[in-house]
């Protein structure tokens, strides 16, 4: 009977993957004839043909003679960069949030639900129309505003001091540090069976760390300019030259993913510290730890660890939120698509490399997280009193 079971059972699988796969070609076949009737040709061949059109926001070099693989390439890695610097911005304000809101000040308290329930209630979309009406409303750049001479707030963007160095060194130093830094993680995450691998492992992870810093600099510095390794801006006529210009549509974005999502973080990092068992921070005052100590050492490590799942889900939903930058003309991988739509008219096609890329992105990220979790997870059970 076990048997048949198991036979039954897989059958009825067969069966049903069959019809999925067969439902998934009658939708191909279709599309096709759809295409064919409306003298639309199918196929990833229109990738290599020019595009035509420009964009405003781009990490490397990019003109309208280029084909259309490249300016999705460009749709990725403005995404990549938003996402990322978003999610590191988003986390320390959720700490921040966190601790605020399990302080035992209540002026701490109050500030700190006051800023949970006023930015989570207010959809992510109306913060980047409103923060793109601020940035876009600055004064012009001869009347901008001056913060020290290094910074400056115009309506054309924000101009910062920005390294001296060549495209090619700048993206080899960091992809250089990247690899350091995981190297680094990968060595901390280890598990640490013997006395000889506690006491390499750390040494190591420290040692490529430091390698990868000192590598970095020693690329910057040699693929630095001749006048300098650092530039600021400069006010030249009616705009700035030198350093580097934050568009408008970048920053309204970036400061309303940051604000939106540490609200959330907050609210995940708070159950975190709330999960610290409270005898393990008397016990770190009973060992003559300071306040500060007590919070790096012991409650932030343990709260993130009993949250990191949860936090996976955030970050996950947050890079997903970039797709916003089509509301404020960021050009990031979901703006860049639509347009390649519009002007090629391969929808199937740049839908399926759209879906796709968000997939790997999203999957990958998930991938590292659940792999950090696996790692600093505790094992077994605990008794909480």
């Amino acid at each position: 009977m076990f048997q048949s079971r198991k036979t039954n059972a897989f059958l009825i699988q067969a069966v049903i993957g069959l019809v999925v796969v067969a439902a998934l070609v009658l939708f191909v076949r279709y599309a096709q004839r759809s295409l064919e009737a409306q003298n639309m040709t199918s196929g990833f061949a229109f990738l290599w043909r020019s595009t035509g059109w420009d964009v405003g926001f781009s990490l490397i070099p990019y003109t309208i003679n280029d084909p259309y693989w490249r300016v999705i390439l460009v749709g990725i890695l403005n995404t990549l960069f938003l996402g990322l610097i978003g999610l590191a911005l988003a986390t320390i304000i959720g700490i921040i949030v966190g601790a605020l809101r399990t302080s035992v000040n209540p002026v701490m308290s109050f500030l700190g639900t006051l800023y949970v329930e006023s930015i989570r209630n207010v959809p992510m979309i109306l913060q980047a129309f409103f923060w793109y009406a601020v940035f876009t409303h600055l004064p012009p750049p001869r009347q901008s505003i001056d913060l020290g001479g290094m910074m400056f707030l115009s309506a054309r963007g924000i101009f910062v001091p920005w390294l001296n160095v060549s495209t090619f060194a700048a993206g080899f130093a960091g992809v250089a540090f990247g690899c350091a830094v995981l190297l680094a993680l990968t060595f901390s995450l280890l598990p640490r069976r013997s006395l000889f691998q506690r006491t390499l492992y750390p040494k190591l992870s420290r040692l490529a760390l430091l390698g990868g810093i000192l590598f970095a600099a020693a690329v910057l510095f040699f693929g630095r300019n001749t006048d300098g390794l650092f530039q600021l801006p400069q006010l030249k006529g009616l705009n700035f030259t030198g350093g580097l210009r934050v568009s408008p549509e970048f920053a309204a974005l970036l400061t309303a993913m940051s604000l939106y999502g540490g609200a959330f973080l907050g609210e995940i990092i708070r159950a975190g510290f709330l999960s610290v068992n409270r005898g393990q921070i008397e016990a770190a005052h009973a060992l003559g730890l300071s306040g500060w100590h007590v919070f790096t050492r012991v409650r932030l490590p343990l709260a993130l660890r009993a949250v990191l799942p949860t936090l996976t889900n955030q970050y996950v939903w947050l890079i997903k939120a970039t797709t916003l930058g089509i509301a404020v003309g960021f050009s990031d991988f979901f703006l860049v698509i639509s347009t390649s739509i519009n002007q090629s008219g391969q929808t199937l096609e740049l839908i399926a490399i759209l879906m796709a890329g968000f997939l790997v992105i999203n999957n990958v990220l998930a991938g590292v997280m659940n792999f950090i979790n696996a790692r600093i997870k505790l094992r077994g059970t605990q008794l909480r009193i």
